[in-house]
């Protein structure tokens, strides 16, 4: 049985920005865990979580990390195509949230195979 299958309560973060909603959603978690507590019930402590994000709010969240012609180089999608999806002038196809999706992921994959000497 999943820890899932055991949670009586739900989680939720909201905000006007990706950290904003996070800073939220953690601090609805240790609000629970803190209510827990008092109640003497018991609060997981190995809980993982899985953020997703629309095209929009991950390409706001790290444009200080990733440059539209960068990212535009990695995912061979025009860098004023994707200025258009941060900007919410357009929305990405399918078909573009997947080759975003799968350019973001091996290079991330990549990175993670790199070791300094």
């Amino acid at each position: 049985m999943e820890v899932s299958d055991k949670l009586d309560f739900w989680l939720l973060g909201q905000g006007n920005t990706v950290k904003e909603a996070m800073d939220d959603f953690y601090a609805s978690r240790d609000d629970m865990k803190s209510l827990y507590s008092e109640q003497g019930k018991y609060f997981p402590e190995d809980l993982q979580f899985e953020v997703k994000y629309d095209t929009q709010s991950f390409l706001q969240f790290y444009a200080t990390y990733f440059s539209l012609a960068g990212l535009s180089r990695l995912t061979g999608i025009h860098q004023g195509q994707l200025s258009h999806y941060v900007t919410g002038k357009r929305n990405p196809s399918r078909q573009t949230i997947e080759k975003i999706d799968k350019s973001i992921h091996g290079f991330a994959q990549n990175l993670s195979q790199v070791q300094f000497v």
